[in-house]
This record gives structure tokens, C-alpha cells and sequence, in this order.
């Protein structure tokens, strides 16, 4: 069972909502943002074409004046232009409908796609294709029940991903939810068409309502916070929506241990920044963010397991799977991830870890993925890049409370 905190607290001195997913008395996700600071992700625009790099296969499409953002030419097939053209690839100055995919990381730009994507808590809405697809999490009877549900609505103008937590929904909710994501998509498109260079088409969600739609439902045991103003908003949504039992909300009161300390996300926030991670066994993992990729380094630390080498590194192996899908979703870690874990000769055991990995990988609602072992026993994984790793997210409120 798992439980969903809404707070505000200063991180460096710097006034912030915080989400948290916590389970069994660990914290598995965490979010923040400043109070006074809105993401562009998600957002959608009428984007121009400021230049082609073709030995790339990439464009830079301005969103606002002087915010050019990274597009990839292998979507151009999907581009909904804002204007009339005679010719069929893309060129400097066309305007076209984009949606920011991915936020500014390390200095890169911002990325853009021309596959508009409209989510809720069962369903996205998207531009990208004209079918239905089905998240990977769900079993064929779901499969089955919901695809008989919503094959009917397709018109051949968008297609539809089923979410996850489509399995808990009812027929009508679903229903619901199908007709404002419709309502929504066809609002965009035809404004799309008339509004000017640079309008924002469509505001993406604000923090709390994000964090709770993209939250799994099952297994949710209660919706938490200790602000009155998160409490009255996430209490509009659910009567609203009726995504969720309303009854699952609960306001936090206790004037002498805060929501935060409660949960000790302080800790969790230090745990983020720090490099080495300690096991239980004594074991510890060093993480390191590369520019190409993420390094994970298991090492024995203090075990003094008595058995004998081979089954004490498979002990230490196992926990630090475990403790490497944690970290990757509490940090928000993505991209390319090497982990070099303890060797083995055994190749039983060697199998055993690549499916425990890929085992608690697939409870991250971000897609990651287990490649390979290579020849030098390095683990080759990968999790689908959405934000920025969370230390750069710290790394700039440290940096604005120096200056």
C-alpha cells in the first residue's frame, strides 16, 4: 500500500511544493517545484522553425522569442502546420503545433514534438498515430474489456494509449474522461490554425493535479497534506474528476511535527544529493551522473556474510537491484545507466539479477528496461528520459540561494 504527500517546505532556502510517493516506510518518488516558478513541460505552442541541422536530423523550433528548443526531422511526418504551404519538408520559417517533451538539461535546450500527447488518469489522447495501444502493465482481460470499450471511438483522427490505471476506472469514468481529452484535442487544433506565432495552445497541468494523474491508483491507500489550500484544491479535483474516492484525502494537523518531518523527506532530499547509498548488508552503491550516461558501482562495504564468496555476492547483488530501481526513480535518473555489480561466475546467478532488476524496474511508471550483460559483467539499462535528474533541480535552488 502506498500513500501520496502534498506539502511546502524551503529546500536551500527556497519556498517549494513537494509530492511524495511513500511505501513501507520508503520514499520512492519525489517532486518538487519553486512556489512561484511554472514548468513548460507538457505545454503546447505555435512553434517557428528558426534553423535545420541536417547532419543531425534536427531543427531548433522557437517557442518564444529567444527559447529555441530541439526537434528531431525523423517527426516531421507528423507535423500539424499552423499555416498554408506549397512544399512538403520542413523550412525555416514554418510554424508549426509543438508540445515541450522534455525540460532544459545540463545546458541542452529543451526538446519539442510535433506528436501531441493529452493525458488523464485512464487515458492519452495523442497525434502521433490512429490507433489504440495499451500500457505494457496491464493483463490481457484488461486488455480485452477496455479495447471493446474504446475501439468504437476511434475516428481516424488521433489515436489512444490506455494508461495503467484504466483497470481501476469504471466504464463511465472512462467515458468521462475520453470526452474532455477529445474536447481538449480539437480545441487545440483548430486554434492552432489561428492564433499567432508563439501562443501557448495549451497550459499543461498544474503541479498537484499532474503528480496525481500520473500516480498509479492501485494499491493507493491515502492522498495526504498539511496545507489547507492544497487540501481545498486536491478536494475540487476528486469531486470533480471522481477518478478517486475523495474519502482517500486526508488533511495532516500537527503544529509540532510538519508533514515533512513526519516523513523525513529532509532526508530523502540528502539521500538525492549524496553519491554513495549504503544496503543493509553492509554493501554500498556509488551513483554518478555523466554527461552520456549514469555509472552505478555495487561494492561489498561491510558485509561479513559467512557463507561462501559466490553466494555473498549474489546476496549483496540482490539488494542492490532492489536498491538501484528505488534510486533511479527517486532521483529521476534516465538515459543510459551502466551498473557494475559485484562479479560472478555463477551464470545461473548472473540471469537471476537481470530478472530481479528488470522485475522491480517495471514498477517505476517510467518505462526502463534491462539490455544486456556485457562480456566485462556490466549491466546495460535504460529509462525513458521525461525531467531532469532531481540533484540538477537542487543544484540550481543551492545556487540561487548563493548568489
Amino acid at each position: 500500500m502506498s500513500r501520496l504527500l502534498f506539502t511546502k517546505m524551503k529546500i536551500h532556502e527556497v519556498p517549494c511544493l513537494v509530492s511524495a510517493l511513500e511505501e513501507a516506510g520508503k520514499i520512492l518518488e519525489l517532486n518538487f517545484v519553486r512556489e512561484q516558478k511554472k514548468s513548460i513541460l507538457g505545454n503546447i505552442y505555435v512553434g517557428q522553425v528558426q534553423n535545420l541541422v541536417s547532419n543531425i536530423q534536427a531543427a531548433f523550433i522557437q517557442i518564444q522569442n529567444g527559447l529555441p528548443c530541439y526537434y528531431s526531422l525523423r517527426e516531421q511526418d507528423t507535423a500539424i502546420y499552423a499555416q498554408e504551404r506549397t512544399h512538403e519538408k520542413l523550412v525555416p520559417g514554418d510554424q508549426v503545433l509543438v508540445q515541450v517533451s522534455r525540460e532544459a538539461m545540463k545546458g541542452k535546450a529543451p526538446s519539442v514534438t510535433t506528436r501531441l500527447n493529452f493525458t488523464g488518469t485512464y487515458l492519452v489522447l495523442t497525434t502521433d498515430s490512429r490507433k489504440i495501444a495499451f500500457s505494457s502493465k496491464l493483463d490481457a482481460d484488461s486488455k480485452e474489456r477496455l479495447g471493446a470499450l474504446l475501439s468504437p471511438l476511434l475516428d481516424g483522427t488521433f489515436g489512444m494509449i490506455v494508461r495503467t490505471n484504466a483497470k481501476e476506472g469504471t466504464p463511465e469514468q472512462i467515458l468521462q474522461e475520453f470526452r474532455e481529452l477529445k474536447t481538449r484535442l480539437e480545441r487545440v487544433l483548430s486554434q492552432g490554425k489561428n492564433r499567432r506565432c508563439f501562443s501557448l495552445l495549451d497550459e499543461a497541468e498544474p503541479f498537484c493535479p499532474k503528480i496525481l494523474h500520473n500516480t498509479y491508483t492501485e494499491g493507493l491507500e491515502e492522498i495526504v497534506t498539511d496545507d489547507p489550500q492544497i487540501y481545498l484544491n486536491l478536494q475540487e479535483l476528486l469531486h470533480m474528476e471522481r477518478t478517486l474516492d475523495i474519502s482517500l484525502l486526508r488533511f495532516y494537523e500537527d503544529s509540532l511535527l510538519p508533514l515533512y518531518k513526519l516523513y523525513r523527506l529532509e532526508t530523502a532530499l540528502e539521500e538525492i544529493a549524496s553519491e554513495k547509498v549504503w544496503l543493509k548488508s553492509g554493501g554500498y552503491l556509488v551513483i554518478q551522473q555523466t554527461e552520456a550516461f549514469v555509472s552505478i558501482d555495487v561494492n561489498s562495504g561491510k558485509f561479513a556474510g559467512k557463507k561462501k564468496a559466490e553466494e555473498t555476492y549474489r546476496k549483496i547483488n540482490l539488494e542492490a537491484a532492489a536498491q538501484i530501481a528505488r534510486q533511479l526513480r527517486l532521483r529521476n535518473l534516465s538515459g543510459i545507466i551502466l551498473i557494475d555489480f559485484i562479479n560472478m561466475d555463477n551464470s545461473d546467478h548472473k540471469e537471476e539479477l537481470l530478472h530481479v532488476l528488470q522485475k522491480y524496474l517495471r514498477k517505476d511508471p517510467v518505462k526502463g528496461v534491462v539490455v544486456d550483460m556485457t562480456k566485462l559483467n556490466i549491466v546495460e539499462a535504460t529509462r525513458k528520459k521525461v525531467r531532469r535528474p532531481l540533484f540538477e533541480d537542487l543544484s540550481e535552488l543551492r545556487e540561487e540561494t548563493v548568489c
